[in-house]
């Protein structure tokens, strides 16, 4: 079977998985009446094993199957530091917040702030970090999808705006149709196919080496052309004391960035009881657990077969390296494993991206819906269930729209950069804002409004001046070098003035003014008496 063949084979998989997965959106919508089902798919929607897998599904992304695999393949230790970050990450997430978070009637951050510090006014400053978070991730997965659109039906370079566009409408269309149960299904669809195609691909690397893990890793070190400094970490960002500064910045904002993202934790919320939650961490941690090895095999791999330089050339983030070791592992000329494996992998790869930008879209249009939507003081009053929902969609195709045209617009620019504003924000502004709001007493919404406003501009400025802006050959602008802070990654500074301006806002808080507390507990009374706080 040739390569078109297997491109074929590829694009009739892929429109099966897209006709499953729109039925599956489409029978979930039967029950889409009220905020409930559309924002948390019904507090009875999922068990343990489902909860777990859709959040598992939810955790695994482009930059885990595509960006961790370049990153071990070029950087040796330090990418599978990164994996297991990863990894790590979604256990402490499900450990720590998991059942802390579950609450009825909450749908986003901003309503999660609101219940937990009885205020309503730190609705919005969350709402901005909350785009300002899933903004970025959105438009890297947008562009990842249209690439391997593109690949899968072997069209020219010059179809990627087309490709992307499309891949645009298939997420407005699970989002908007399918609601949060709807691209929960989505979601445990794709954590099989992906375990498939990267235990499948993983199986057939380490074939090649005798099942053995160390002359894997042997051979990858030696095609590496880094030598000893493949096998310990600092390769990525260098030896120095800046690089060694440089990646613990980024394996903390990693760590802490990745347990705060709003679609994340937004599944959390429906979780139905604490058993549920505590039932739901193995079946959300072992799948990831799974995939991130699989990945690491795989850009060992990569580096073995075909080489540390050829993978940079091709891409000097690695990003081309998953499906550059699938054309490798091509056992013959026309053979028909290549052409089954190319089918596989590249939908597994457009499956993950899809179903994470659906999932993105959803959490974001819900922040505009929720966190937007009038007067901080008039959200206490009763809404038109029918008419949120409305808005909810409408949401979804302002955000696709934008999300669309933005990604057209920048293409392949600062994929990684993107990437790291996504992350920095999450583990800056709200980790702080989540953790003081859950174990620190007292905590109020004027230090969450401080740690936001305060924290995000401090953020922008140093990404701005950093060398993933400028200066490197992935950066956002690699032609121009106008950086003057030295890390790529700013959340060693910004991660823990992000807790600091949170303590500084609060006890600002504390006046001796006797009527602001008095104040303060009569317009929580009022938001209770009307319901807007709902246990």
């Amino acid at each position: 079977m040739s390569t078109g063949d297997g491109q074929s084979l590829a694009a009739m998989v892929f429109l099966a998985f897209v006709a499953v997965s729109l039925l599956l959106c489409g029978l979930a919508a039967a029950d889409l009446d009220d905020p409930e089902h559309f924002y948390a798919g019904g507090s009875a929607a999922f068990g343990p094993v489902g909860s777990g897998l859709a959040i598992a599904g939810d955790y695994i992304s482009a930059a885990t199957l595509l960006s961790t695999t370049g990153s071990v393949a070029l950087d040796g230790t330090d990418g599978m530091l990164f994996a297991c970050a990863t990894v790590v990450s979604l256990f402490l997430v499900m450990r720590i917040l998991g059942e802390p978070l579950r609450r009825r009637g909450v749908f986003t951050m901003g309503d999660f702030l609101a219940d937990r510090l009885k205020d309503l006014s730190v609705r919005r400053a969350l709402g901005v970090a909350t785009l300002v978070v899933l903004t970025p991730l959105l438009l890297v997965q947008l562009s990842t999808a249209g690439h391997i659109m593109a690949a899968m039906f072997g069209l020219p370079e010059g179809a990627l705006t087309g490709c992307t566009v499309a891949g645009g409408a298939l997420m407005v269309c699970y989002a908007a149709f399918g609601g949060m149960r709807g691209i929960g299904y989505v979601q445990i669809l794709k954590v099989g196919v992906t375990l498939t195609a990267v235990l499948l691909l993983a199986g057939l690397v380490l074939a090649r080496f005798g099942w053995s893990p160390p002359a894997l890793f042997d051979a990858a070190r030696e095609r590496s052309g880094a030598g000893s400094d493949y096998a310990f970490p600092g390769l990525h960002f260098g030896h120095s004391f800046g690089g060694r500064l440089d990646l613990i910045s980024f394996e903390a904002t990693l760590l802490i960035g990745a347990a705060c993202l709003p679609h994340l934790t937004m599944r959390l919320h429906p979780l139905r009881d604490a058993r549920t939650a505590r039932r739901a961490v193995g079946w959300a941690v072992g799948p990831v657990a799974v995939v991130c090895a699989g990945v690491v095999i795989a850009g060992l791999g990569a580096c073995a077969m075909i080489g540390r330089d050829p993978i940079r050339a091709a891409d000097p983030g690695g990003a081309t390296a998953l499906l550059m070791v699938t054309g490798v592992l091509d056992p013959a000329a026309g053979g028909v494993r290549h052409s089954m494996l190319f089918a596989i992998v590249a939908c597994a790869v457009f499956v993950t991206t899809l179903a994470a930008v659906a999932g993105i879209t959803l959490a974001a249009a819900t922040s505009l819906a929720r966190d937007f939507g009038g007067r901080p003081a008039d959200r206490a009053a009763p809404r038109s269930p029918g008419g949120e929902i409305r808005r909810a969609r409408v949401g979804i195709v302002l955000v696709g729209l934008v999300a669309v045209v933005l990604a057209v617009l920048l293409e392949d620019r600062g994929r990684l950069t993107l990437i790291s504003l996504s992350f920095t924000v999450a583990a800056s502004v709200l980790a702080p804002v989540l953790l003081y709001a859950l174990f620190l007493p007292g905590h109020t919404a004027t230090g969450a409004r401080w740690t936001v406003y305060g924290t995000l501009p401090l953020v922008l400025l140093l990404m701005a001046g950093s060398p993933a802006v400028s200066g490197t050959p992935i950066a956002l602008f690699p032609e121009r070098d106008f950086h003057w802070f030295p890390l790529q990654t700013p959340g060693l500074v910004t991660i823990p003035a992000g807790f600091l301006l949170g303590l500084i806002g609060r006890d600002r808080n504390r006046t001796p003014d006797r009527a602001r507390p008095a104040a303060r507990d009569a317009r929580t009374m009022s938001l209770r008496t009307t319901g807007a706080f709902r246990r």
